[in-house]
């Protein structure tokens, strides 16, 4: 059966106290409506409809980033979810297929769950996702008869005896499409809010006859994220659970609590990572490499054996290859650094190539930005950078070549030459002292002044 998702990410989130959309708030660097889409994923959906309404185009812009084939509609009045996910029945007019509806404020369901809930439409007109709260406080209560769900308690309307179930609603259903929305077209908005409520479908697929079903997932998979606090607890769950995985896969960290990974982040095994290391989007560190305190890593790829930081940044388009070393206080960017190749300290190396083996001294500078334009520097093998030079791109160092400290590089050098390029120095005796001492007066004068 094929199956489509449908994620509702039309609200403000009031309570964010935010210009920015809801669901586009990150945890651990990402949207939370792309930690949705990539739950979803799990099912290879024919089709992805995400239904936007506050912030529609910031929102529709990243939905289309994560996946361009995802089908944007808008729900011009928020009106309640079952309103919400009638918006898509334009988008699945002739789709055959399972709707799944996800929460783009939802964003830690786990694979095996959705699984789950598909194994049982399989034997089930519509499955509901369920999960036991370690205190239900207002939540909808699940009543079930065996593995039948036989209605949907709001706290408000349950008697006692109902609201000491702890089986509670997440929101997250499982059915056939156009049965779906045959059920939508039958819900009423006779409540205090007047809202048009997804949760209505149960009863009314019930009073059809139709088979209606719970599954149960842990009660942190379906936590909401609503507030800036719900935000903070959510991204603490989800670097713990990130951190463990990835020290039982073999990476060692040494202050597991001062690491923050991106929800993208791949760390191959034997790697240590050292205290107060950030990841941000987008990086991938091969096995045995080492990333020293205090860096940070983003769009960047680390290769086995090499050592990062202490205090480096990698910026996007970094290739850092096996066994290299960049340093402390040393910033790449859309570089290539070749095989044993260090850049050891206080440099800034960007729009740049670096060949095997070569040493980039300390106080090295690619001058890659013209004010307008981004240009580039090539640097051979077995190249020696001598400290404090600025190289002037676009320029290039030939295999073996030298530079002297202090240089500054406008112009190509030949493999295994030395390039000198600084002005003569000139000693003036006895200046110091009087330039000093006119300071000084100058200093005395303004002083008195004041």
């Amino acid at each position: 059966m094929t199956t489509a998702l449908v994620i509702l990410a039309a609200g403000k989130g009031t309570r964010m106290n935010s210009d920015i959309p809801k669901v586009l708030h990150p945890i651990a660097q990402s949207p939370m409506l792309v930690h949705a889409m990539r739950a979803g994923a799990i099912l290879s959906p024919e089709r992805t409809v995400i239904v936007t309404g506050h912030g529609a185009e910031a929102v529709s812009k990243v939905a289309q980033a994560e996946d361009e084939a995802a089908r944007i509609v808008v729900q011009e009045e928020q009106l309640g979810t079952a309103h919400a996910v009638a918006q898509a029945r334009e988008a699945l007019a002739e789709f055959e297929g399972d709707a799944v509806v996800l929460y783009g404020d939802t964003p830690f369901l786990q694979p095996d769950t959705l699984k789950r809930m598909i194994a049982a439409r399989a034997e089930n007109d519509l499955v509901i996702l369920g999960f036991e709260a370690a205190n239900p406080a207002r939540y909808g209560r699940l009543v079930m008869n065996g593995d039948t769900l036989e209605r949907i308690v709001e706290f408000k309307d349950a008697t006692d005896e109902e609201r000491a179930i702890t089986f509670c609603n997440s929101g997250l259903l499982a059915c056939n499409a156009q049965t779906l929305f045959s059920l939508i077209d039958a819900v009423g908005n006779d409540n205090a809010s007047g809202e048009y409520y997804l949760t209505d479908v149960v009863e009314i697929a019930r009073t059809r006859g139709l088979r209606v079903t719970a599954v149960a997932c842990d009660e942190a998979q379906t936590l909401g994220v609503n507030s800036r606090t719900d935000l903070a607890v959510a991204d603490a769950i989800f670097q713990t659970r990130a951190r463990t995985e990835l020290m039982e896969l073999g990476v060692t960290l040494m202050a597991p609590e001062t690491v923050y990974l991106a929800a993208d982040t791949v760390i191959g095994r034997d790697t240590v990572i050292e205290p107060n290391v950030v990841f941000g989007p987008s990086v991938t560190v091969e096995s045995g490499a080492t990333i020293r305190a205090f860096s940070h890593l983003e769009g960047c790829h680390v290769s086995r054996g090499a050592t990062v930081g202490p205090y480096a940044r990698l910026r996007p388009g970094t290739e850092l290859a096996e066994n290299t070393r960049v340093g402390n206080f040393v910033e790449i960017k859309n570089a290539e650094i070749a095989e044993g190749a260090k850049v050891n300290h206080l440099s800034y190396i960007g729009d740049a190539s670096v060949g095997a083996a070569s040493n980039i001294g300390a106080g090295t500078i690619t001058c890659n930005y013209d004010g307008v334009m981004k240009h580039k520097t090539t640097i051979g093998e077995n190249v020696f950078v001598g400290s404090n030079t600025m190289l002037v791109a676009p320029v290039s160092l030939g295999d073996g070549a030298m530079t002297a400290t202090g240089t500054v590089v406008t112009k190509d050098v030949e493999p295994d030459a030395l390039a000198v390029a600084r002005a003569k120095q000139e000693n003036k005796p006895g200046y110091a002292r009087k330039l000093f001492e006119m300071l000084k007066a100058k200093k005395a004068r303004r002083d008195k002044g004041a």
